[in-house]
């Protein structure tokens, strides 16, 4: 139906131009109803033979042969309609014949401007077909992308937190054989750390102010586990309830520091700092150790920087290793809020 109104809107073109300072109606009708179908041929041939296979393929040298070929056929038969009207219909009688339908290159002009029109239309259509289309590739690709990057996460998520609750229940088991007191207030601080791993976790972002209160639950079960010998500093900055940080991004380098610490001079010593200076974040932890490999690797501390990677590319900084009787680590994360914001 398009192609139809179309073709009938042309007819109209050539009636309108071609009846200029004339009165012949049939004559008029006549040629522009066989002028028609060579303009059909010639555009149809053009825009779903020659510019798909040739124009739109960069074969520009075949593109040009085929069109002159083109041009010389169209104008043996624009030639043959002149005279065939001539002869047919006026009976050699031109004197009546508007000067326009005896220009040869008017009509030639003619028939290529619609031609001309529908392969530029034809043609931008390719463009914004394609350009859609590698939009949607490209939104696949970033699609599929986000996707392996949330699962990679999940993964290394799966990996950290049952180290984490494997040594709480040992903790949990050593308590229970002793038959301490004490087992009824680490089981429920274990629940509560418990609810913060299962349903928190699970959100790409948590603030940091629920972090940290949830880092402080973790140090007051740990020292019910070490008594007497543990030494705990915990230091940290006013922080804005604004600021989102992943969950449990500092607790398994705190535990790392429990776990490998060692006990000197009767105690084991642990310090942690958190400061924000404007959009960025400071977090260092470090412990006494008297073992000369200890904290090399820690719980997952590659799946650490995996992670870290994954949210913070480009974005972070870590420092970690021994000095002396202390294993520290340090890690800077730069313009917090913008990532929280994203």
């Amino acid at each position: 139906m398009i192609h139809l109104a179309f073709w009938t809107g042309v007819w109209f073109l050539f009636f309108y131009f071609f009846s200029y300072n004339t009165e012949d109606l049939e004559y008029i009708t006549w040629f522009s109803s066989l002028l028609v179908p060579l303009t059909m041929a010639v555009t149809y041939f053009a825009v779903y033979f020659l510019i798909p296979n040739y124009l739109l393929k960069k074969r520009y040298g075949r593109f040009f042969l085929f069109s002159f070929y083109v041009l010389v056929a169209s104008s043996y038969f624009i030639v043959l309609i002149i005279y065939g009207s001539l002869i047919f219909i006026k009976k050699w009688d031109a004197s009546n014949i508007p000067p326009m339908m005896k220009n040869f290159f008017f009509i030639l002009i003619l028939v290529y401007l619609v031609a001309g029109l529908v392969g530029f239309v034809k043609i931008l259509n390719h463009n914004f077909s394609t350009d859609r289309k590698n939009r949607e590739l490209q939104n696949k690709i970033l699609t599929t992308q986000l996707e392996l990057r949330e699962q990679e996460l999940n993964y290394l998520k799966r990996q950290i937190h049952p180290h984490f609750l494997f040594n709480t229940l040992n903790t949990i088991y050593g308590f229970a054989l002793k038959q301490s007191k004490q087992t009824p207030e680490i089981i429920l601080k274990l629940s509560n750390l418990l609810d913060y791993i299962l349903y928190q976790v699970n959100k790409p972002l948590v603030s940091l102010e629920n972090e940290i209160r949830h880092i402080q639950e973790y140090i007051e079960l740990e020292k019910i586990r070490f008594s007497e010998n543990l030494r705990v500093s915990f230091k940290r900055s006013e922080i804005d309830e604004k600021i989102m940080v992943p969950p449990m991004l500092f607790i398994p380098f705190i535990e790392n520091a429990f776990k490998h610490g060692s006990i000197i001079d009767g105690f084991l010593t642990i310090e942690i700092e958190i400061h924000i200076d404007g959009n960025n974040l400071e977090f260092s932890v470090s412990n006494t150790v008297d073992d000369p490999a200890g904290n090399s690797g820690g719980v997952g501390m590659k799946n650490i920087q995996k992670r870290l990677d994954l949210t913070f590319k480009n974005q972070y900084e870590m420092e970690y290793g021994r000095k002396g009787d202390r294993y520290s680590v340090k890690l800077v994360i730069h313009n917090l809020t913008n990532n929280s914001n994203g």
